[in-house]
């Protein structure tokens, strides 16, 4: 067993029966028709639909389908696969924090046996990961908030473009276990940055996110994947819809005279081994 409750000071295990996940206490969870268990507690969200939107959720997974973002998942997966088969401990468990529609963490599962959970804010986010990968265990939970794991029950947590925790990332990892994590680098969507908001300004996140780590981890190794790609006007308003910036009613009025763009799509990563300062 490797979920745990998400009810407040419960945390107990959860063992899965065949619609349900339940507790010693009798917390019961239903599990949905696609196959995901929503953990998400009243205090974990501040409006009823959680998370990132249908419409958010599906504009990524068309961008991957058409090759864009590609180049990092495969970096991700590889990644991740050479450290699962490092590690001969047994059947490793694997996490993925911000899963969203689950196209990394599917990949992983298909090329190495992993125990493979993934968790998102985003009930439509796993909702479409549960049915496109029916063999991770798909979880609806607030990752800003205690992780619904036991403690020291992964080998590798991952962490793509997403919220990160860095105390539960350490309760949850197994002692020198690996903390996986992309982010996007200073010059990621610069070009269409600049179109829609007047300014590509690059910013530097490697630091911070290294010393909101380094109480817990430290750094064993890091890289970088970068490409230009020329993205359609299609490409272009899914990118727009699949982060922040679509959001903005700025950015709207800019984003419709889009048209063909050249566009650089770069992310740092950093391999994290756990066990500095975690408890």
């Amino acid at each position: 067993m490797t979920l745990a409750c998400a009810v407040r000071d419960c945390a107990r295990p959860l063992a899965r029966g065949d619609r349900t996940w339940s507790c010693s206490a009798g917390h019961v969870y239903d599990i949905a028709q696609s196959g995901y268990v929503n953990l998400l507690q009243p205090q974990d969200r501040k409006s009823a639909s959680a998370g990132d939107s249908k419409g958010s959720v599906d504009a990524r997974a068309r961008l991957l389908a058409r090759g864009v973002g590609r180049a990092l998942v495969d970096d991700v997966v590889r990644r991740a696969a050479a450290l699962a088969g490092a590690d001969q401990s047994g059947r490793q468990v694997v996490v993925d924090l911000g899963c969203g529609s689950g196209e990394t963490l599917g990949a992983l599962s298909a090329m190495c046996p992993v125990e493979a959970i993934g968790i998102d804010l985003s009930a439509a986010a796993v909702d479409r990961a549960a049915r496109r990968f029916p063999s991770p265990t798909w979880v609806a939970a607030n990752a800003d908030r205690r992780l619904p794991l036991l403690d020291h029950c992964a080998a590798i947590v991952l962490s793509v473009n997403g919220r990160r925790n860095p105390a539960e990332c350490a309760r949850v990892l197994k002692p020198g276990g690996c903390l996986l994590v992309a982010i996007p680098a200073p010059d990621d969507l610069v070009e269409l940055r600049e179109r829609v908001q007047g300014a590509g300004v690059e910013r530097d996140r490697s630091e911070g996110l290294l010393r909101e780590h380094a109480p817990f981890f430290a750094l064993r190794e890091r890289g970088v994947v970068r490409g230009r790609l020329r993205l359609d006007r299609d490409d272009l308003n899914d990118l727009l819809l699949g982060t922040y910036r679509g959001q903005r009613h700025s950015a709207s009025a800019q984003a419709a005279t889009l048209d063909a763009l050249d566009v650089t799509l770069a992310s740092d990563l950093f391999v994290l081994t756990s066990g500095r300062g975690a408890r």
